[in-house]
């Protein structure tokens, strides 16, 4: 009863973020027009049709999840609502979906549930309950400067910060990154404390290893802006402006090609700043590995915001660099190379400790490999185990909500047409790659039921239908949520 009543109240809690969005929206259009994680979706000016209340009547049993204990959807009427949308023609021949309550952990539909599947981006909760897990919500990566093997060397040493930016972003972007600025000042304070004004610079990337880009990526990946090469030492996650300059805002949509080389490119935008603080840096920044031997002498450093901001950031925009770091960071924490490989091991192995054991093979963090694999079935047990623990939390929290955020709000993917029932009452997971969508989350239905779900379709009959699947699967969250099926 106590994990049943957890769960409840986490789950009210979520839903109630729903509404709390709706309200935001309202505030957003009268902000400036840049707003880092929420572009303001039209469907917002209309009503919305078929929610669900974020609270239940007084009288209910305390948890507050609407009429949570009102009658389970049968797994036949199920069926039933979801057959349709399912069977398109445009998701082609594997279509896999699973159905569950969360709060008993019982299947209430599988068709194909355990069949491993290409997950593409719903990887993200993989690695974000993974993170979470290992690492502790409150997280967070340092970028420092330390002294050279010379008095008059300093090296800037990547740790790993997904989001460090090279200048401050807008005030009301949230969550606001660690920046080189700040690093500068007060490297260039300490430096003339010591009497120091001027270094040579070097750059250190060693804390990764291996391959920058994963196993079944193609190259393009980096010209179409969808990652940029994975180091342990990059701004802006890669992302240029128009001039080819580090881009200094959170922009998930601009998908101009990224940096071939983030690590340099950091290295002289810092000496840039260094520069600019009054420190002359007497040549090229050159790429090094600090001391591990001797005691380094550590003169600045800054620190990212905390992981369940990071977290609810990855999922929000389906940020690839953030997941791939974030998988990085589970390797380092248990002692496994801070590779592809490594990362994706790290990963497996935390979610097994935390019982989610089957249907998962994993090349990389973030889902954009073609050859990652996970069933319908360990999606929904990763969203179980985030609703049964309070230090999980952000994993849900993080989640597009439909017709309000991220990839589930009006033009931001191919999802975007989700609508009905659905809108403000699914909160989900998207996924997708050139013949696979997919999508994982939570759907509150008619009769006030919390579903827990992922629908998947990996042999989509080509790109150019994608879409159409896309909207199949959108209409079958809506069926989710317009069930209440008996």
């Amino acid at each position: 009863m106590v994990r049943r009543t957890r769960i409840a109240a986490l789950l009210t809690l979520a839903m109630i973020n729903v509404f709390t969005l709706a309200a935001g929206i309202a505030v957003a259009r009268m902000l400036p027009p840049r707003l880092a994680a929420l572009k303001v979706p039209t469907v917002a000016a209309g009503a919305l049709a078929g929610t669900a209340p974020a609270l239940g009547p007084e009288g209910t049993g305390g948890t507050g999840v609407g009429a949570q204990d009102g009658p389970l959807p049968t797994a036949s009427g199920l069926r039933a609502a979801l057959a349709g949308p399912l069977s398109a023609p445009a998701l082609g021949p594997r279509v896999s979906a699973l159905v569950a309550d969360p709060v008993t952990g019982r299947v209430l539909l599988s068709e194909h549930g355990s069949r491993s599947m290409t997950p593409a981006s719903t990887t993200k909760l993989v690695t974000g309950l993974a993170a979470l897990a290992v690492l502790g919500q409150n997280a967070r990566f340092t970028t420092k400067v330390v002294s050279g093997a010379t008095p008059d060397s300093i090296i800037l040493v990547g740790g790993g910060d997904p989001t460090l930016a090279v200048n401050s972003f807008p005030a009301q972007d949230y969550p606001q990154p660690a920046t080189l600025a700040s690093l500068a000042k007060a490297t260039a304070r300490t430096l003339k404390a010591n009497g120091r004004g001027s270094v040579a610079l070097g750059y250190d990337t060693s804390l990764y290893t291996g391959p920058v880009l994963a196993p079944g990526w193609p190259g393009s990946y980096v010209s179409a802006g969808d990652v940029t090469p994975i180091v342990s030492l990059e701004v802006d996650q890669g992302r240029l402006t128009t001039a080819g300059r580090p881009e200094d805002s959170d922009d998930p949509y601009n998908l101009a090609a990224r940096a071939t080389d983030p690590a340099g490119m950091a290295a002289r935008a810092f000496a840039a700043l260094l520069s600019a603080d009054g420190i002359h840096v007497t040549a090229e920044p050159q790429p090094q590995t600090a001391a591990t031997k001797t005691t380094k002498i550590a003169l600045a450093s800054v620190t990212s915001p905390p992981l369940s901001a990071l977290v609810a950031q990855m999922l929000e925009e389906s940020n690839n660099v953030i997941a791939e770091n974030l998988a990085r960071q589970v390797a380092l924490a248990t002692g496994q190379p801070a590779s592809f490989s490594g990362a994706a091991g790290a990963v497996i192995a935390g979610l097994m400790r935390l019982g989610v054991t089957a249907g998962l093979h994993l090349v990389d963090g973030s889902g954009l490999s073609p050859q990652d694999a996970i069933a319908p079935v360990t999606l929904v047990r990763v969203l179980e185990v985030a609703a049964d623990h309070p230090a999980y939390r952000a994993l849900l929290a993080g989640l597009p909500v439909a017709g309000f955020s991220g990839t589930l709000s009006a033009g931001e993917s191919v999802f975007s047409g989700i609508k009905g029932a659905a809108l403000g009452s699914v909160r989900a997971k998207t996924g997708n790659l050139g013949t696979v969508t997919s999508l994982a989350g939570l759907a509150y239905d008619k009769s006030g039921r919390v579903l827990v779900f992922a629908l998947m379709a990996d042999q989509v009959p080509s790109a150019g239908v994608l879409d159409k699947a896309a909207e199949a699967i959108d209409a079958a969250a809506t069926a989710l949520a317009g069930c209440g099926c008996r």
